[in-house]
């Protein structure tokens, strides 16, 4: 049954937004918003590169095996694409960037 078809769904959706929105959190609503368990992106790069301390690389290795944040298995993804991206292909991204920039940055 669609949440649209049912009432009493959509106001239990709309009380808990409204629980949300006041302030009303369970410990793991934050944990999970903040992403506290998370790698940063540059341990997760680092992780990829093998030169992390064996024992973040463990807890790394968890977090995208075992509890396979989604959060993190797309950071992990794009930087296995970006490790794959040919010298040309960074010079052209990085150029691209530049020229997009050069009028809004100060001379000072």
């Amino acid at each position: 049954m669609s949440l649209r078809e049912n009432p009493q769904l959509a106001q239990r959706l709309a009380d808990l937004h409204a629980r949300r929105d006041a302030g009303i959190h369970s410990l793991g609503e934050i944990w999970r918003r903040h992403r506290l368990t998370c790698p940063t992106r540059e341990q997760l790069g680092s992780h990829l590169l093998g030169t992390l301390d064996p024992d973040l690389s463990d807890y790394v290795t968890f977090h995208l095996q075992q509890v396979q944040c989604r959060h993190c298995l797309a950071n992990v993804t794009d930087l296995e694409n970006r490790q794959r991206e040919s010298a040309g292909q960074v010079a052209s991204r990085r150029r691209k960037f530049f020229q997009s920039s050069a009028g809004l940055l100060d001379r000072d």
